[in-house]
């Protein structure tokens, strides 16, 4: 029972939910703040490959929800930078995956360091508790949606 004079949270369905919605505004707001020449197919498909490691073209083309052409292009445009290479399945040497090179992680990592240094003035003033809290979100998220989350 909640304590007296204290909110009722909402349902963590209708939570999530909210937190999907504000991460879609806050992806508009980040790319109307920052000029980048990529699509953000190829911010997507690196953060992917990162996430499930080594893939099958197919198979990132599923978790990304783009057609296998698609991806294609992208990867053709990846590994034309240098971002992403194709290397020979260990089961099945007929096969190739697709990993992510030194220069595609760190190429991701200024993007997200660029898209920081833009939104900050939205979060500017901030205290220490709200930046806890969003640190905190951060880590609930990371966790729960990690590929070896329990679902």
């Amino acid at each position: 029972m909640p304590d007296e004079g204290s909110e009722s949270l909402p349902d963590t369905a209708t939570l999530i939910g909210e937190l999907v919605a504000s991460a879609h505004r806050l992806t508009r707001v980040a790319a109307q703040a920052v000029v980048d020449p990529q699509n953000p197919a190829i911010w997507r498909t690196i953060s992917a490959l990162l996430s499930i490691g080594p893939a099958r073209l197919g198979e990132l083309a599923r978790q990304s929800r783009v057609t296998q052409p698609t991806m294609t292009k992208i990867i053709q445009h990846l590994v034309e930078l240098d971002w992403v290479r194709r290397v020979v399945d260990p089961s099945d040497a007929r096969a190739q995956l697709l990993e992510v090179t030194d220069a595609g992680s760190e190429a991701l990592a200024e993007w997200r360091r660029a898209i920081g240094r833009a939104l900050a003035p939205h979060f500017a003033g901030l205290g220490d508790d709200d930046l806890r809290a969003i640190a905190r979100t951060l880590e609930i998220v990371d966790e729960r949606t990690a590929l070896d989350a329990k679902r």
